[in-house]
């Protein structure tokens, strides 16, 4: 057996001893079982994990975007808001969100318990959702905003780690595109439900419809976090409500994908981590891409009130604000899918991108009804890619996961930034047709374009080094180890070389 075989068998038992050594442990390893074992073990996670995970980030995006559908039943007028403080109180989300989604996927990676971790931060994030309701100043308002931030920035940055250690490099993409069209979903439903309150609860107890906007969301998203405690899976080797064989195939099938444990070594800690991503440049330019990228997306705050320059009343403008975003979750599952089955991340990301600079230029052509409606399912389009980066992240920054934790904290809380800068972009002195707005946003997405395209380039040139070395090794000494190993076992040499093939960053 040569050293990497040896390393990667070793690996593979390194990554299953959390599991007692009891024989019936390992029967969902037999050539008989696996296929069927694993093909169970995907279905239950998928029923559990990705159904809590897209529930929540429904109820997420609902809270975090419930301010830009109160402001249209007289929220700045009821508590003295001018549009810049309008403005700030959007951007000021940011403020906690970005930076503090880095410490806490660090510390995502350190605990046992992420279910625990993360169902209180949804408990957390819903009862000051809630709390906004009772607001009667800037002050106030900007309080609840500041804190809101801090228990969101554990959720999505957090959920996308935690579908790294349980789903394969193969499955990862629809699994991840399924979770964001939560979000999506959440743009769509949320207009809808938000279209109901207002329009029916205005001075129900003497009440603002707006701010029973905020007290029933908020109370929905904190029943469902004590749920989530329950609902989601911890890590593959400690999860409560999978069996033992379960629990040794999930780990053991994750080893296979990367030819290594995914587990720590005993001397990593969160910190190494941390110094780990911030020094790959993989790193740098994911974080500069994502930021260029949620720039170029940053309509996305003020959607309802891009919907409003249709010239339609309050309700109408919120029932014509979900259909864009259906479309885009249909197109996100579709594209994560056919991105799986090919293995590509690179066109699958940017192509929704440049969907998107179509949109501005349609919406910069024109101000006719038609022609602006459809320009909004194409910039709303451009999510289908931002579902994908994380995804690509993962892929690319692998192991170890405390660096993976890291690098996706890292990534995502510095994309953000593109959200706080784009609170400022969409200012109403530039509607209705808001030229300046899109031209911003466009020039940032062909920015995002170039960064992608030297990520891609990079892990290409990443990927021919690695060939270049198994080639050397399979010279030589090597070839007749391969040679003998592909007789023994009854295979062509061709055959044994494809088996032997390690791990390939996917561009």
């Amino acid at each position: 057996m040569s050293i990497q075989e040896e390393k990667k068998s070793e690996s593979f038992t390194e990554n299953a001893v959390a599991v007692s050594n009891d024989d019936d442990d390992f029967r969902l390893l037999t050539a008989e079982a696996r296929q069927a074992g694993e093909r169970a073990l995907v279905r239950k996670l998928d029923c559990r994990l990705m159904t809590t995970a897209v529930v929540i980030f429904i109820l997420n995006y609902i809270d975090r975007v419930a301010i830009t559908t109160a402001r249209l039943q007289g929220l700045e007028q009821d508590l003295g808001l001018t549009t810049v403080q309008y403005e700030t109180i959007l951007a000021i989300l940011y403020a906690t969100y970005c930076p503090i989604q880095i410490p806490s996927n660090m510390i995502l990676g350190y605990i046992s318990r992420p279910s625990i971790y993360i169902g209180a931060c949804v408990v957390g994030w819903g009862l000051t959702s809630a709390l906004t309701g009772v607001t009667t100043n800037f002050s106030g308002i900007m309080a609840c905003r500041v804190c809101i931030g801090i228990p969101e920035a554990a959720f999505y940055p957090g959920v996308m780690y935690l579908l790294s250690r349980w789903y394969t490099r193969k499955e990862l993409a629809a699994r991840s595109a399924w979770f964001y069209c939560g979000s999506l979903i959440s743009n769509a439903f949320g207009s809808l439900i938000a279209a109901g309150i207002l329009a029916r609860m205005q001075g129900v107890l003497g009440l603002a419809a707006w701010r029973w906007l905020f007290y029933i969301e908020g109370a929905i998203t904190m029943s469902f976090g004590f749920l989530t405690m329950w609902l989601l899976p911890d890590f593959p080797h400690n999860t409560r409500w999978l069996n033992a064989a379960e629990r040794r195939l999930s780990q053991v099938r994750l080893a296979e994908d990367a030819g290594e444990a995914d587990k720590d070594s005993d001397d990593v800690t969160i910190y190494d981590g941390f110094w780990l991503a911030i020094k790959d440049p993989k790193t740098i330019i994911f974080m500069f891409m994502t930021c260029m990228q949620l720039l170029g997306l940053s309509f996305t705050n003020f959607f309802p009130t891009l919907t409003a320059t249709l010239g339609f009343n309050t309700t109408i403008t919120l029932l014509m604000a979900a259909p864009p975003w259906i479309f885009t979750s249909v197109c996100c599952v579709l594209s994560a899918w056919h991105a799986d089955r090919s293995g590509e991340r690179f066109f699958h990301i940017a192509g929704w991108w440049w969907v998107v600079i179509i949109g501005y230029i349609i919406s910069l052509c024109t101000m006719a009804t038609g022609g602006r409606y459809f320009s909004l399912f194409l910039m709303t389009s451009g999510y289908c890619g931002f579902a994908l980066t994380l995804t690509w992240v993962a892929n690319a920054i692998p192991r170890p996961p405390a660096k993976r934790a890291a690098a996706i904290g890292l990534v995502n809380g510095f994309g953000n930034l593109g959200n706080l800068i784009g609170s400022y972009i969409w200012s109403a002195s530039w509607g209705p047709q808001y030229h300046q707005s899109m031209i911003i946003a466009l020039c940032s997405l062909l920015l995002s374009s170039a960064l992608g395209f030297l990520m891609r380039w990079i892990l290409i040139k990443e990927n021919k080094n690695m060939d270049m070395e198994e080639k050397r090794l399979m010279e030589g000494p090597g070839r007749k180890r391969i040679e003998e190993a592909a007789r023994l076992e009854g295979i062509t040499f061709e055959e044994a070389v494809k088996r032997r093939k390690g791990f390939r960053y996917l561009y």
